[in-house]
This record gives structure tokens, sequence and C-alpha cells, in this order.
């Protein structure tokens, strides 16, 4: 029998690798898309929090709610946008005894606000 001297990996081999990474990828891609949307949602709910806390100064210092975003600039260091869409959030207007309250165009009522 001829002793091979070839060094290398074997067709089977290689074929392990690449299933035991077609595993860990089909493991973790859809964590990754799970986490990157929970991530999304709760800076959607933190800037919707950070505008409802500019809605209710404004109603402290002025008796009367807000009618546009743009009339909380001077309570907002500027107003936050979703993914660079800045016309994501708006300002749902005062209605008898309903407050005046901000919604987020892109993620809908984020729970909890």
């Amino acid at each position: 029998m001829k002793k091979r001297d070839r060094k290398g990996f074997t067709l089977v081999e290689i074929m392990i690798v690449v299933a035991i990474i077609g595993l860990l990828a089909a493991i973790a891609i859809p964590n990754f898309v799970t986490a990157r949307a929970t991530a999304a949602s709760n800076a959607c709910l933190a800037n919707l929090r950070q505008i409802d806390s500019a809605i209710q100064m404004f109603q402290i210092d002025t008796g009367a709610w807000p009618t546009a975003l743009a009339n909380l600039s001077p309570y907002l260091r500027n107003v936050p946008t979703v993914d660079g869409d800045s016309n994501a959030y708006t300002l749902v207007a005062a209605s008898g005894s309903v407050p005046a309250y901000a919604s987020c165009g892109v993620h809908g009522n984020v729970a909890g606000q």
C-alpha cells in the first residue's frame, strides 16, 4: 500500500464545515433580525415618551395643547426621527377630554404608550 503524502482537506471534511456554518447562520440570522426590530421599537417608545414630556410641559406653560410638533421646539432639542424619516411622528391634536398625544407612523402604537 502506498502512503499518501498529500496535504489538505477531503471533500467530506469541507462539506461538514459548510454544513456547520450553514446551521449556525440559520440559528443566528433570525435572532439578529428580531433583536434589530426590538431595538427599533424600543427607540420609538423612548422617542414617544420624550415627545409626550414636551407636550405636557407645553400644556403646563401655555395652558393649551400643542397643535403641531413644531410648537414643541422650545421643549425638544430636535424632533426625533425614525430611521431618518422626519415625518414619522405626528401630533394628534386634543379633542374633547382626550389630550394631545404623539403617534409613530412607522411602528404604529408601540406597546406601553
